[in-house]
């Protein structure tokens, strides 16, 4: 990628240990609407700094980022917001959950709060989203970080995220039960995420059941997807940053991703999963650091 670092040098960044940061002060929540949904959002402040955007993925909510904003606070505004269908936004009555949907609803946003100069980082589901905002509109965004996750969704993916919202439909008795089940699904995830996940992620139904705060009718949008027509217009430098142990990005769509985007680099965590940044966020941390550093 012109004007960027080798990936000899990214190697070396991966174990340059994370700088010295003071947890910032807590964020604002607010609301905007948008389509109809009230979406909610956490805003770190700093309206005189470029903006950093944080979108989550699908079943996670704004203040799963919470472990990493600390790291980026005096450089950045730092904004998170819960997808629709997620966390303390509203839920579509009809059941509109495609890339696009979400996408509409963070040029919602964005519009709103007259954001520009966008860095943008999403991981899983959300890394779509950043992905297509950024080919639709690349005079608003300066950078993007889409976290394991590529323009194409298979459909054994979208089938096996059907079967877990069948699966937690009952519910848990209590916090402590629900943060046993999520570390045994996510070995390798640092603990201060899965508890600010259940923390922010949940909510007690009328029978005192602790669930997650998410639309069942998310499946309707979790489905196979091809997003190439809109990620190929993407100008901004992009890092692809994924975890070894990972499927969803291909060494095929690694290499379409390096021919077709002018300003790329692709890098892979090796031994990590899906959510690198959540099993090792110092050196997923220093990865962005030299990604941006070389941002014109």
């Amino acid at each position: 990628m012109a004007g960027l670092l080798t990936v000899a040098a990214w190697a070396v960044a991966a174990v340059v240990a994370a700088p010295q940061i003071s947890a910032p002060a807590p964020p604002a929540d607010r609301f905007v609407t948008v389509d109809g949904l009230r979406l909610h959002y956490v805003d770190w402040g700093g309206a005189d700094k470029p903006p950093l955007v944080l979108v989550h993925g699908l079943d996670r909510v704004a203040r799963t980022f919470d472990h990493v904003v600390p790291h980026f606070t005096s450089r950045f505004r730092v904004i998170a917001y819960d997808m629709r269908g997620h966390g303390d936004s509203g839920w579509d009555p009809q059941g509109r959950y495609l890339v696009e949907d979400h996408v509409r609803d963070l040029e919602g946003l964005v519009q709103q709060l007259g954001l520009r100069n966008i860095t943008a980082w999403g991981n899983s589901t959300g890394g779509r989203v950043v992905q297509v905002f950024a080919g639709l509109h690349p005079d608003l965004v300066r950078a993007v970080i889409a976290e394991d996750v590529g323009p194409d969704r298979p459909r054994s993916i979208a089938d096996n995220y059907a079967r877990q919202v069948t699966r937690d439909a009952n519910g848990w008795a209590s916090e402590d039960e629900l943060l046993a089940v999520v570390r045994k699904a996510n070995t390798g995830i640092e603990d201060t995420v899965l508890r600010a996940w259940v923390r922010f992620g949940t909510k007690r139904r009328d029978d005192g059941r602790l669930v997650w705060k998410r639309d069942p009718n998310l499946v309707k949008g979790f489905v196979e997807t091809d997003l190439w027509r809109f990620v190929r217009n993407i100008q901004a430098p992009i890092i692809y940053v994924l975890g070894g142990r990972s499927t969803i990005v291909g060494l095929e769509t690694q290499d379409q991703l390096k021919n077709t985007l002018p300003r790329v680099a692709v890098m892979t965590m090796p031994g990590l999963g899906h959510y690198p940044s959540h099993e090792r966020p110092a050196e997923f941390l220093a990865l962005v650091d030299r990604f941006l550093q070389g941002v014109d």
